[in-house]
């Protein structure tokens, strides 16, 4: 992350653009701004992607929305369906999934944040297909319970890892356990090009059902199998576009190649930062920074004000920002989904969800942990280079000094 200094304070700034990023997206400019076939840049991406994670097929989108939608039509996941998802995530985690005609079940929070494998098996019906599970703030979910319990029941594992590139699980990677998973490439995610998103697979039937949701023509030609019953609607997919710009996996490239160095930073600054702060009365941080299974990506680092201190969080969130604290703050877009209008009644643009089986309506109150995680939570950034030092160091020493 590249430091801005102001009079006031500091900000963090991220992706870091130096020569190689800007070589990088120069020469693919030179190259070809289109890719019809999933060579070149998409090609070198997805190798690299697929081997970093164990998987057999990559397939770069134009957003991590378009890829989990990839992931639900490649599930093949359909009206009549049940599909268990996380209460509290960002909505496109979810909102893909209406497109399907499936409907989403949602389910609450575990103290991280996460989908309670506790609450997963409670939700499970005769109509229940798969399980989804979204990675908050870089934190892995508890995989070794969801995965007994998708193996239990034979539901489909379906993971959104937009938020937690390089994060592992009992030293396991997140995006290797599912049948499928998913990732943002957008601008604020660890591994970036602006925009953009990547899915993976080790099934191949799933794999080359998500290039035609999206893709046509060459690539799809290219890549499904001629003896599979899916090559005959290769020439226009299912009619969509979700194909990724090329200018922007190459700068997602470029940086995937930093990604281990600049984890390595992340991971020595949180666990500096977690030093200071869980020495300071009112700070409660999340139990996964004290759980040997668990590895966050730090897409944020997540503390609590604890409740009943002499300071709230609005008044720490408005003397953090007072004292130049500026990427300090309470994330509001991303909320429990049963606070967003479109889930309290989804029948005003999707009608089939106003009926039968497959209506649905969640309220405020549904999820008490989920709207409970929300309403404490507050993030910070971590920087990503020895530059950031004095960001950092900044950032921590005036967090005490608010708290103290």
């Amino acid at each position: 992350m590249i430091k801005t200094k102001r009079k006031e304070g500091y900000r963090f700034v991220w992706p870091k653009i130096g020569k190689e990023e800007e070589a990088a997206v120069v020469k693919q400019l030179h190259q070809s701004i289109s890719i019809y076939g999933g060579g070149g840049i998409f090609e070198k991406f997805e190798k690299e992607f697929s081997k970093y994670h164990n998987r057999k097929f990559s397939l770069v989108c134009n957003s991590g929305t378009s890829a989990i939608h990839s992931m639900f039509v490649a599930a093949d996941l359909k009206t009549g369906d049940e599909v268990i998802c996380p209460a509290y995530t960002f909505f496109a985690t979810v909102t893909p999934l209406l497109f399907t005609g499936a409907k989403p079940i949602l389910c609450d929070c575990d103290e991280n944040g996460n989908i309670d494998p506790l609450e997963i098996e409670k939700k499970i019906t005769k109509r229940t297909k798969a399980v989804v599970v979204t990675h908050m703030w870089g934190i892995p979910a508890m995989m070794s319970d969801i995965c007994a319990i998708c193996k239990k029941y034979k539901l489909l594992l379906l993971e959104d890892c937009s938020h937690a590139h390089g994060a592992r699980y009992k030293g396991k990677l997140v995006g290797s356990f599912g049948d499928i998973s998913a990732w943002s490439l957008q601008g604020a995610k660890l591994i970036t090009g602006g925009e953009g998103g990547v899915l993976t697979t080790n099934n191949r039937s799933f794999y080359e059902k998500a290039l035609l949701l999206g893709h046509y023509n060459k690539r799809c030609f290219n890549d499904i199998r001629k003896k599979s019953d899916f090559y005959r609607y290769a020439q226009t997919g299912m009619g969509l576009k979700y194909r990724a710009h090329p200018l922007a996996i190459a700068l997602a490239y470029e940086i995937f190649k930093k990604f281990n160095k600049y984890s390595k930073f992340r991971n020595q600054y949180a666990k500096n930062i977690i030093k200071v702060l869980s020495k300071v009365s009112a700070v409660e941080l999340p139990s996964a920074y004290n759980n040997s299974d668990i590895q966050p990506s730090w897409y944020a680092l997540l503390f609590f004000i604890k409740d009943k201190c002499a300071i709230s969080k609005n008044e720490f969130l408005n003397k953090a920002s007072r004292s130049g604290l500026f990427d300090i703050d309470s994330p509001n877009s991303t909320k429990p989904l049963n606070m967003l209008p479109l889930f309290n009644n989804p029948g005003k643009f999707f009608p089939i969800y106003s009926f039968g089986f497959s209506e649905f309506s969640y309220r405020i109150g549904d999820f008490p942990k989920a709207e409970n995680f929300y309403r404490r939570v507050i993030k910070m950034p971590l920087g990503i280079d020895k530059d950031d030092k004095k960001v950092v160091d900044y950032y921590k020493e005036k967090i005490v000094k608010i708290l103290s």
